[in-house]
């Protein structure tokens, strides 16, 4: 039988993500000398911590249905599941970005990109009755980060 998840587990591991993204550029900023540029990956990080608590925020409003799992799971191996695709296929486990910016903003594309790709492969096993379209909102913030990205590195380059 094939796992289900729903949309409390989806935004689990999206939270998870965010914390992983944040960490990926504060130490970014350590690899960089140019201010602007740490200012900017900075900035990047608090984004990040943002999602993080807007994720918090809307896993809070789901609905009972949106929770609710129909899988027996008593030794939680769905979120071990999850906890270990986000620490290891979305901003890690990547090849490690050259120390200058337009490496940093490339890689992190990429992984926002990953992250997209992500949350669309685990909105298929997400049921609609259990909340497959809150995986959407999801989604359309990590759109706006690549936005961000992709914008910062043609200003650069």
């Amino acid at each position: 039988m094939a796992n289900e998840f729903n949309a409390n587990d989806i935004f689990e591991i999206a939270i998870k993500i965010e914390q992983n993204g944040a960490l990926f550029y504060r130490n970014a900023v350590k690899q960089v000398e140019d201010e602007k540029h740490k200012a900017f990956l900075l900035e990047l990080a608090k984004m990040e911590d943002d999602h993080e608590v807007t994720f918090a925020n809307m896993q809070k409003e789901l609905s009972d249905d949106d929770t609710f799992s129909t899988n027996f799971d008593p030794d939680d191996e769905n979120g071990l599941y999850l906890k270990a695709l986000a620490d290891t296929r979305v901003f890690f486990e990547k090849e490690k970005p050259d120390n200058s910016f337009k490496g940093i903003l490339s890689a992190a594309i990429q992984a926002e990109k990953d992250s997209i790709a992500f949350y669309l492969g685990m909105k298929e096993l997400v049921s609609a009755k259990i909340g497959q379209s809150k995986i959407d909102d999801i989604i359309k913030e990590e759109m706006g980060h690549i936005r961000l990205l992709a914008g910062k590195l043609t200003e650069y380059y």
